[in-house]
């Protein structure tokens, strides 16, 4: 049975005085089914897990290097967000690979190192609006999975969140059928690659404007184990109601 998981990512937001969001959520979800992450920015990750180590909340950096150590001015590899408390990294999300023009290449990269560290690895997929409307959301999904995802993973060391480019922040939601239709293609592909009870123990999230007004009918898709939160995840008061709900799914 794979563990929900709900898991919010802050991107460039946040300072100090945000983390007291971490011990009001604690607060308001003392007793969890489902998995906590919160990704914060990474000069906040060691003072989250110090706040979070009494609860059920655990810590998760936005990005790694795929290189262990080296002359890479800026970057933080897998092994520093380890030590740092992490115990999570999302990688290939759209932002980077838009910003920063991340190939699948280099998301695999990031995600074996990621893997080889000892962090789980959330690697991210997704198609922008002009493919969607152009038909070929499944095949960008397929390009993606089998580019990023390295060989060797297993469902305790890689999640994919499913994140449409075009919902990310919009306040545009993909329609139910259209969300189960994606986690049923990866999760076919994956059983396909993997072999059946690696390919089943993945769990596959979805991203792009999940909130609490809209997420027990998206937990309630098929092959949707959980939700990369973004915006929702910055307060407890909103991100509470995401987690109570995929608690309820």
């Amino acid at each position: 049975m794979r563990q929900k998981l709900a898991a919010g990512n802050w991107k460039m937001n946040g300072t100090g005085a945000a983390l007291s969001e971490i011990s009001t959520l604690a607060a308001l979800t003392p007793a969890p089914k489902s998995e906590i992450l919160i990704c914060p920015p990474s000069p906040l990750i060691h003072r989250a897990a110090d706040i979070s180590a009494a609860s059920a909340i655990q810590i998760g950096g936005q990005d790694c290097h795929a290189a262990h150590a080296g002359a890479h001015t800026g970057d933080v590899s897998a092994e520093m967000l380890l030590d740092a408390g992490a115990r999570y990294v999302i990688l290939g999300h759209s932002e980077r690979r838009t910003d920063y023009g991340e190939t699948d290449a280099v998301v695999r990269d990031k995600t074996e190192a990621a893997i080889d560290a000892g962090l789980t690895a959330i690697v991210c997929v997704g198609e922008t609006l002009d493919q969607r409307e152009g038909g070929a959301t499944l095949d960008i999904i397929a390009g993606q999975l089998a580019g990023s995802v390295p060989a060797g993973v297993t469902g305790e060391t890689l999640v994919i969140a499913y994140e449409p480019v075009w919902a990310i922040g919009t306040g545009l939601v993909p329609s139910l059928g259209q969300i189960g239709e994606v986690h049923d293609f990866m999760r076919e592909k994956l059983e396909a690659r993997f072999g059946a009870e690696i390919g089943d123990a993945i769990r596959l999230l979805y991203g792009g404007s999940v909130k609490g007004s809209n997420a027990a009918n998206i937990f309630a898709v098929s092959n949707v184990d959980g939700a990369l939160v973004g915006g929702a995840s910055l307060k407890a008061a909103d991100f509470a109601p995401i987690i109570q709900a995929l608690d309820a799914a």
